[in-house]
């Protein structure tokens, strides 16, 4: 993609964001639409079963403390955006962690069974959110920011009549209407040959948010807060006018499997990671019944 720039040790010298007067807030229930959002058209891209599994069958996967981990310093980064400026700093995140965690035990039952698993699984798990908080300010100073979008509900029609939705971590918007997408990753940051699947869910808020609202987002920005490290990218029209192709033709692929009951599994490294093998036939797996009402 055009204009990529990876900082390790960025500056904190950022632009004031104001945020708009209203947050974008999801449709109350209307007429069912063709629709995708970007992690179901990953998961389709990487494995058209695990998508079936997902998001047909809706099979239940193990919870991990890595998901239970990044789970909280969003929250935590969402809460910590929602105090006064003057208040967004280290010791204020990490006081809100206790509250945060609490407040996903008992709405999230991943992160409950987390932390059923071992006796000093809360402690672990609220120091290792703490040292990637801790990253966090390493790369960036929030009370330089004036605004923000947080947990941000877009949506827009693209071509075919194919609706695009889904939430960001962050949408900082510039005085000039000029708009910056951050996501927080938890995980370790990858490999140049990765770094595509990284950027996916990106492209696609920038398509929507170009179509959406008419304005193409000026950076596209993966803050990976284990290592310390920002990928900028700039969004081309070009480029997200053939991602827009690609992603109807992705959703046109999904109807057509839905419709045949026929959905294969793309056998790979990322296997090792999945919850489902007992029900896969590339791991001598049996497939589950197809649900009817699809």
């Amino acid at each position: 993609m055009p204009g990529h720039r990876r900082v390790s040790h960025p500056s904190h010298t950022l632009v004031a964001m104001t945020a708009p007067s209203t947050r974008p807030t999801p449709p109350t229930a209307g007429p069912r639409q063709r629709s995708l959002s970007p992690s179901r058209a990953a998961d389709f891209k990487t494995c058209p079963l695990l998508y079936r599994f997902r998001n047909i069958d809706r099979l239940p996967e193990r919870p991990t403390v890595e998901q239970a981990r990044g789970s909280l310093v969003h929250a935590v980064l969402e809460r910590l955006f929602g105090l006064p400026v003057v208040d967004r700093t280290p010791e204020n995140a990490t006081g809100l962690l206790p509250e945060a965690l609490r407040r996903l035990t008992a709405t999230d039952p991943a992160v409950a069974e987390v932390l059923a698993a071992t006796p000093d699984a809360e402690r672990t798990l609220l120091a290792a959110a703490n040292a990637l908080l801790a990253g966090y300010f390493t790369m960036e100073d929030p009370r330089r920011l004036a605004g923000t979008e947080r947990e941000c509900f877009v949506e827009a029609e693209v071509a075919g009549g194919l609706v695009l939705h889904g939430y960001i971590d962050r949408l900082d918007v510039a005085p000039s209407g000029e708009l910056r997408v951050v996501d927080y990753k938890t995980g370790g940051a990858p490999r140049e040959a990765f770094e595509a699947r990284a950027l996916f869910q990106l492209r696609f808020y920038a398509l929507v948010l170009w179509r959406g609202r008419g304005v193409l987002p000026r950076v596209l920005r993966l803050m990976y807060l284990k290592d310390v490290q920002i990928c900028d990218f700039t969004p081309d029209a070009d480029d997200l006018e053939r991602f827009e192709r690609t992603l109807v033709a992705l959703r046109q692929a999904i109807d057509r499997a839905t419709a045949d009951r026929d959905f294969r599994p793309s056998a790979g490294r990322l296997c090792d990671w999945c919850s489902h093998q007992a029900h896969c036939p590339a791991h001598g797996g049996q497939l589950p019944p197809f649900p009817a009402d699809q």
